[in-house]
């Protein structure tokens, strides 16, 4: 939980200047439009009932105000003005895993400045919380361009923990600390280290409170071998080494299977905490993939919250 800053090599200064690049074109575009009605739009304070109006959202419709007096009357909300977003960042090994572009810790960078930057323009507080066995930094919600830059710095910087990631733990953790109601998102490529507890149940109980999204990092290697001969791996996160025949389909049939079922797994449970899932592939321009979250998002809300 130390405050202390990372140390700014050459190489790290020009990947956090070559991400703050990168992520100040994007939030130039029709991204921000997105985010503004991903996580805007109608706020959690109720302020007044009034007269139904044509067009107005039926649900939105005060049954027991309509009853007593005959007419039509809908709850009217007060909209929030300032956002709280956190994000919670996986650091374990397995997200410097990078088998073609970029890896899946420098996609979880980009995102966390694209959402940070997009927040700064809205007047928005970002904070993050980075974890991997044991619980890492946490930097509070604030604003301003120099903690944006500090969050890229921090993710790109972060010392991997060697034995897993214990989201169960992180969850809780971000229960007790987080005071006010926030847009929660958790960016890891959620691969369960072996006898980790399962985080459904802690994040039903974060959604209850905080609009929680789990944000997937993946990388291709992850669903499908490449028919490429003997290929030696080693599991980040437990330092054991495997030698793989790709040439044989038994053996890639079998991967693909493992990852079906993880991904199965993996939709049940954010189903049951109700969180929504962005995918974010280390092969892929993240800024279009954010897009298109909003754009689903925004659809399937009605274009408000």
């Amino acid at each position: 939980m130390s405050d202390e800053r990372p140390v700014l090599t050459s190489e790290l200064m020009a990947r956090v200047r070559a991400i703050e690049i990168r992520t100040h074109k994007l939030v130039n575009t029709a991204l921000a439009g997105g985010y503004r009605s991903s996580f805007r739009g109608q706020g959690i304070e109720f302020q007044e009932v009034r007269a139904y109006q044509p067009g107005d959202d039926v649900r939105r419709i005060d049954w027991n105000v309509t009853a007593r007096t005959g007419e039509a009357f809908v709850k009217n909300y007060a909209e929030e003005r300032e956002l709280t977003v956190h994000l919670l960042v996986d650091s374990s090994r397995s997200m410097d895993l990078g088998s073609r572009v970029w890896t899946k810790r420098e996609v979880a960078a980009q995102f966390a400045a694209l959402i940070a930057f997009v927040g700064l323009r809205h007047g928005d507080r970002v904070g993050m919380t980075l974890y991997g066995e044991h619980p890492g930094l946490h930097l509070p919600a604030r604003k301003g361009s120099q903690h944006v830059l500090r969050l890229v710095r921090e993710v790109l910087a972060a010392k991997p923990d060697a034995l897993g990631s214990d989201l169960c733990g992180a969850l809780e953790r971000e229960e007790r600390l987080l005071r006010r109601r926030s847009v929660v998102l958790v960016v890891s490529d959620f691969l369960d280290s072996p006898g980790a507890r399962d985080w459904a149940v802690v994040m039903t109980r974060l959604s209850l409170r905080h609009d929680v999204i789990a944000v997937r990092v993946r990388d291709p290697l992850e669903s499908e071998l490449p028919g490429v001969g003997i290929l030696p791996l080693l599991e980040l996160e437990s330092d054991g080494r495997v030698e793989l025949d790709t040439r044989r389909a038994a053996v890639r049939a079998a991967w693909k299977a493992a990852f079906d079922a993880r991904e199965g797994s993996l939709r049940t449970r954010l189903a049951r905490a109700q969180a929504d899932l962005l995918d974010l592939e280390t092969t892929q321009d993240v800024g279009e993939s954010v897009r298109a979250f909003f754009r689903r998002r925004s659809l399937s809300r009605g274009g408000a919250r």
